[in-house]
């Protein structure tokens, strides 16, 4: 890649061109965004994962505007217009839509009226008139008459075509209309007459006439009007006032006050509400299609990555439920690895109602397999199911949780489900897909769509390869992020760790069951088609617990295992050892181990790794439970206070299940006192809040929460959390569970 892209890399980014050019020469050499970040500090100048994201984007878009460049050069240099200037101009572009206004003129396009125009001879006519030096048009004009050009009216008709298409064509005429697009330009709205009164349009009534500034349309607007008109229901428009525009454009190209200007003057009006308009409308429309785009995959990922990196259970025997009614309840058992060790049905809701029977049968079931919570599908009779087994004396603590089962019925009917279970009914798919979600929720939600798990919105609008690039890459962080045991993950998990591709993950998988568990990451050198470029990519990110060397249970890259020999040895100290005491981890002077390869960064990063070798950076679940006396919309009423989980986060607010099928939501300007331009600020995906019922509408099936004058409890490991409410500092977690307790004595 030429210098001049990485120079405006680093310029955009507001970094060192070094930085750039050492991401872009480790990207060329195989190196995976984690691994760049988390191991090679010192060659990115301690660049995050997100630094690393836009420079690899960035990358990304200068190679396609190189290739672009070399197709625009051919075919002007085919045409034989290529001069020296215009060669020099298209090499210096460094921006895609310069490059295509450059390109314009030249581009090869279908039949217009000034390609006709033009081909009956009037192109020196046209150029002649809009240099507008001529005094005496009829004389001119009769000189270009022939057989297909009879009359002047039908000359100048010709002559205006090819202005017009001119001026639309003209770079500085396209950036001026672009200037008051941008300053100015309005959306509207409406419905289309024949779709008015369809009961599916309703949906879009608060578009049926409407207006706003392009500039401040956040983006789900945009989405929605766009799809209700995909739909069929709503017609959509970008404009500008008319009068602005023209007047621009007389100022760039009427030179004079004669004839040949008056007819200039026609032919601006006419290349404006014909053709420039128009283009540069589908051009913004392109544009806020775009940033629309790339607000609402944000916001999905952003939402996805939380959901990945929810609270896990743990190594832990499951008992999971997926509720129905008159199919009953599917009922799966799991050992603490997540394998499947029974599965049956049971009808303890109408028409069968068989609660006695239902209840005989899972403590039978919680006694022989020594079941240590209960997972319940949050889906229909889920609450119902949910109070059953509170309901129930074990003899013992079984915790019971409600899980999120949306995207489970896809996985139910996925190659990856009938792989894993091909002789299953899809119900028990569904029920173990929901077990080990309670278990550990990364690893299984990355077999299913990340588009299914419903923590997005106009996930099926937005440009599907840029929403599936940008997902994977957040899975990939997140699996990245955590680590993988490699002697229990699946192929599926296996194959977003850095360095890994389908065909390794499947070979590891291979080796596995042919040579048992790996005893040490070494050992992973055997596995067919690692190379050492692989090895070196993944190893840092693969844990094997319990291993002789306890470096292998860490994060702590194999490349740098000597070092910490060596830090151990030089005070006296096995690396066990070292990893037990703090006080001699302490003792060791960081600068000592700095040599050509390994800097500050990575010191330190393996002492802190060194303190909780392997941690799981997740936080730790907490049981949670609705307020037992709302179970559906109808139990619902204003006023109520009541305790919620956050399911989806949006810009205009989040949406936060209280235990009814439908989601309640919090718009932002009642998620707290102060003003907030994110809910990220103070929300995260799972959690606990309590809400405050302001409106009900069950007819359209919506919930009006605010959060206002309430608390809530932001995600954490130990401790007391605290936050900024409004003026007021609060203790959430104790206040949180304080108010808890009370709603729970209120109704018992």
């Amino acid at each position: 890649m030429e210098q001049k892209y990485l120079q405006q890399i680093a310029s955009k980014q507001n970094i060192k061109t070094h930085q750039v050019e050492a991401v872009y020469k480790m990207q060329t050499e195989g190196a995976t965004i984690p691994f760049m970040s988390r191991y090679r500090k010192e060659a990115t100048g301690n660049l995050d994962e997100v630094y690393i994201t836009n420079i690899v984007e960035d990358i990304q878009y200068f190679t396609e505007l190189e290739k672009r460049k070399e197709t625009v050069l051919k075919t002007i240099q085919e045409l034989g217009k290529l001069t020296p200037e215009l060669e020099k101009r298209i090499h210096e572009c460094m921006e895609a839509n310069i490059l295509e206004d450059i390109y314009l003129p030249y581009k090869p396009k279908r039949k217009t009226k000034a390609s006709i125009a033009i081909e009956k001879g009037l192109e020196t006519l046209a150029t002649i008139i809009f240099a507008q030096e001529v005094q005496d048009l009829d004389e001119l004009v009769m000189t270009f008459m022939n057989e297909e050009v009879k009359d002047k009216e039908a000359a100048l008709q010709g002559v205006r075509d090819i202005i017009a298409e001119w001026i639309a064509e003209n770079e500085q005429a396209r950036n001026k209309i672009r200037h008051l697009f941008h300053s100015g330009a309005l959306l509207t709205s409406k419905v289309l007459s024949t779709k008015k009164e369809e009961a599916d349009a309703q949906k879009y009534k608060d578009y049926f006439e409407y207006s706003e500034s392009l500039s401040k349309c956040p983006s789900h607007r945009i989405l929605a009007i766009r799809r209700g008109e995909k739909e069929g229901f709503l017609a959509m428009h970008i404009d500008i006032e008319k009068e602005p525009a023209i007047e621009a454009l007389e100022q760039l190209f009427i030179k004079n006050n004669n004839v040949a200007a008056a007819q200039v003057k026609i032919a601006v009006e006419d290349g404006y509400q014909r053709l420039l308009k128009t283009s540069i409308e589908t051009e913004f429309r392109m544009l806020s299609k775009n940033e629309a785009d790339t607000e609402a995959i944000k916001v999905f990922s952003e939402n996805l990555k939380q959901l990945l990196l929810s609270a896990p259970l743990g190594a832990k025997r499951i008992m999971a439920i997926d509720p129905g009614y008159r199919t009953g309840c599917k009922l799966v058992c799991l050992d603490a690895q997540g394998v499947l060790v029974h599965h049956s049905t049971i009808y303890p809701h109408p028409p069968q109602n068989e609660i006695a029977k239902t209840t005989a049968t899972v403590k039978d079931l919680v006694a022989t397999y020594q079941i240590d919570a209960i997972a319940i599908g949050n889906g229909t009779g889920g609450r119902e199911t949910e109070e059953l087994m509170r309901s129930i004396d074990f003899g013992k603590t079984v915790q019971v949780f409600s899980v999120n089962e949306n995207g489970a019925s896809i996985y139910s009917a996925s190659e990856v489900a009938r792989e894993e279970f091909p002789d299953l009914d899809l119900t028990v798919r569904g029920s173990v897909s929901i077990g080990r979600r309670l278990l550990d929720p990364l690893s299984e939600l990355v077999k299913i769509d990340a588009k299914s798990i419903g923590v997005g919105q106009y996930q099926h609008d937005v440009q599907q390869v840029k929403l599936k690039e940008s997902l994977d890459r957040v899975v990939e962080h997140c699996v990245n992020h955590v680590g993988v045991n490699v002697n229990t993950a699946s192929k599926h998990l296996l194959v977003y760790v850095s360095g890994l591709n389908a065909t390794l993950a499947k070979n590891i998988i291979q080796y596995r069951k042919e040579n048992g568990a790996f005893a040490s990451k070494e050992a992973l050198k055997k596995v067919p088609m690692m190379g050492p470029k692989s090895f070196e990519q993944c190893a840092g990110f693969l844990r094997i617990p319990n291993a002789e060397n306890i470096l292998d249970s860490s994060a702590v890259h194999p490349e740098s295992y000597t070092l910490v020999q060596k830090m151990a040895s030089d005070l006296n100290l096995q690396i066990a050892d070292l990893v037990k005491d703090a006080s001699a981890r302490k003792k060791i002077e960081k600068t000592k181990y700095v040599t050509e390869n390994i800097g500050l960064y990575t010191i330190e990063d393996i002492l802190k790794e060194l303190e909780k070798p392997g941690l799981d950076p997740r936080e730790q679940l907490e049981v949670f439970q609705f307020d037992p006396t709302i179970k559906k919309m109808e139990d619902v009423k204003v006023g109520m206070q009541v305790p919620g989980i956050v399911t989806n986060i949006t810009n205009f607010g989040a949406f936060v299940d209280i235990g009814v099928k439908q989601d309640g939501l919090v718009h932002i300007s009642q998620i707290t006192n102060r003003f907030i331009s994110d809910p990220n600020e103070v929300l995260k995906l799972q959690q606990k809040v309590l809400v405050t019922v302001t409106e009900i509408d069950i007819v359209r099936k919506r919930i009006a929460l605010s959060m206002k004058s309430n608390t809530s409890m932001p995600p954490q490991r130990t401790g007391k959390a605290k936050m900024h409410h409004g003026n007021n500092e609060i203790d959430t977690k104790n206040d949180f569970q304080s108010k808890l307790m009370a709603l729970k004595s209120k109704f018992n």
